[in-house]
This record gives structure tokens, sequence and C-alpha cells, in this order.
């Protein structure tokens, strides 16, 4: 459960901004998540002028949202009328939009690693970097959310309850168009899932891919961002993933590398096509295939010799 001392808190700081909204007479035009917006953004970073300032805070030009209250406590020390500063757009529990200098983990239309800190009737409580915790409510959890676990999650704008919101039901929130990935393209990785294939990866915050288990040589978990590539789009839209740039270019990177470790380790080194893919990994990057292809380039064009226990730059 929330602690009383955070929930006390974030009750005063709601009560201080409402008093001043309405002592000030200023009138706050209230949308929601459907709402057609043309500039400012719920949920996301954007770009706002400061209007007028406050002794509880500063008032920012939201264009068609109106005017957006900003707590002293998040406004930059040298803040002054006509700034133009950065600030993240959210709902109160009033359903006010108020803004924030602090960077939440993520953003709407992120999908996001995020841990649960509290559970109640309504549902669980993530830690997304701001005081409020985004709720991931129970009707959006695939599975039961604990207290203590992290969870891969959707951060969107619900319709119904007009806030910010987490859901850990993936599929419906990732893009089924005609797939646009060019075979070799660079893409950013979200580790989701681990089945008997493979790692289920997010590309680019967007689609669905997998890496296969057996052309995987380092150590993945739940949560993990890292670099890979498009391998192959299936006829039926599926991807293929994997962590080493494929075609021949990849090969004359990998080529170089071996030269300059066997340059750094004195002309030799203990690896051969027998050597575990592990060994491989650990010494180069790479799969064992990929070794065996640079490797025998290597070898044609009389650079290297491939010995029974490892392989020596031939000196000339």
């Amino acid at each position: 459960m929330i602690s009383c001392e955070k929930a006390a808190a974030q009750d005063k700081l709601i009560h201080t901004i409402t008093d001043h909204m309405r002592s000030c007479q200023t009138t706050l035009t209230t949308y929601g998540p459907g709402d057609n917006v043309y500039m400012t953004e719920t949920g996301k970073f954007n770009r706002l002028k400061v209007t007028r300032k406050l002794d509880a805070g500063a008032y920012l030009d939201g264009e068609e949202l109106g005017e957006i209250f900003l707590p002293r406590s998040y406004m930059p020390e040298d803040c002054r009328t006509g700034d133009i500063i950065d600030v993240f757009i959210f709902f109160d529990s009033e359903d006010h939009l108020i803004a924030t200098t602090q960077r939440p983990y993520a953003v709407v239309g992120d999908f996001a690693f995020l841990k649960v800190v509290a559970v109640n009737p309504v549902g669980a409580f993530l830690d997304w970097g701001l005081p409020k915790d985004l709720l991931a409510p129970f009707r959006e959890q695939k599975q039961r959310m604990e207290e203590g676990k992290s969870y891969i999650v959707f951060i969107y704008l619900d319709d119904r309850s007009r806030r910010i919101v987490a859901s850990s039901k993936l599929d419906k929130f990732l893009d089924k168009q005609p797939v646009e990935f060019q075979e070799g393209q660079s893409v950013e990785l979200l580790i989701y899932d681990r089945t008997d294939l493979g790692y289920k990866s997010i590309i680019n915050n967007s689609r669905r891919g997998i890496l296969y288990k057996n052309e995987v040589f380092q150590p993945l978990k739940n949560g993990q961002r890292i670099t890979g590539f498009i391998k192959k789009v299936r006829d039926d839209g599926k991807i293929d993933l994997c962590l080493q740039k494929p075609g021949y270019e990849n090969i004359d990177d990998v080529s170089q590398k071996i030269l300059d470790k066997l340059r750094a380790q004195g002309g030799f080194i203990p690896a051969t096509d027998k050597s575990s893919p592990e060994i491989i990994y650990g010494l180069f990057g790479v799969s064992k295939k990929t070794y065996k292809k640079a490797t025998g380039a290597l070898y044609k064009k009389r650079l290297i010799t491939i010995e029974d226990n490892g392989i020596s730059l031939i000196k000339k």
C-alpha cells in the first residue's frame, strides 16, 4: 500500500494547486484523452511558455489545453515569465492538468520495465520516476501483479478514467501493420519474454520479433534493452532478429576485430572452430558461425594460420 506520509503529501499538493486555481479565477479547460489536442500532449514532454508566476508556482501556456499549473517545487530556480521550459504534462486526481520538470522513466506510447511498489483494490502501482505512482488496473494485467516484482507494460491514456495508466497486455498495443524493416537494419530491442524458441523482443518500441536462443551467446533478461539487427522478415510478417549484423559487411568488421586482438595478444589466440560458442562470444562478441566465416576470410587473405590449438598472425 502507498504510505500515509506519501498520500498526505500528494493530497496537500493537490489542494494547494486547486486553491490557487480558484483564487486566481483562472479558467482551466479540462481535456480527456480522446479530445483533439493540437500542440500540447498529455503524458509527454512539451516545451511551454511561462505566462505568469505565483508564490505556489507558475502557469504555462498549454495552447488549446488552456493554462497549466507548474508547482513551485518543480520550477527551475531562475524561471521567469516568458521563459520556455520543458515539462511533462499529466492529470492530477481532480482531472486538472499539471506540469512537472521531473522526468519519468517512460511516457505515453512507451513500453517500459517498471517495478510494482504497492497493490490495492484498484490495481497495482508502478514506480515510473514521479511522486505519483502509475496505476496498472487489474483489468489491464495479463497476470496478477505482485508488489516488489517488475513487469513490461505499455503506458497509455485511458478513455474511461481520464488517467495515464499502464497495461501488461502487450499484444493489443503492438503494431500489426505491414513491416517496413530492411534485413540487416539496426534496431533497438526490449526483451520481454523467454520461450523454448528464444527471446521475444519489442522492436523500436512498436513491433514484436524473436531472438533464437541457439544464436544468443550472452545472458539476456526481461526488461533488458539492447541493440540488435533485423535478420529476416518472413512472408507472414513475423520478424527474426539477431545480435550481430548479418552479411559480409559484418564479416569484415569481425575480421578486423580478430586481427586487432591477435596483435594485442602477441600474435596468437587459443580459439579454434572446435571452441565452444560461449568462448567465441566471450572473446569476440559474435556467434561461432560468424567467427568461422571471419577466420576463413583472413586465412584466404594469408593474414593468419589456423592451427590445432588456435590461430596465429602471419608476420610480414
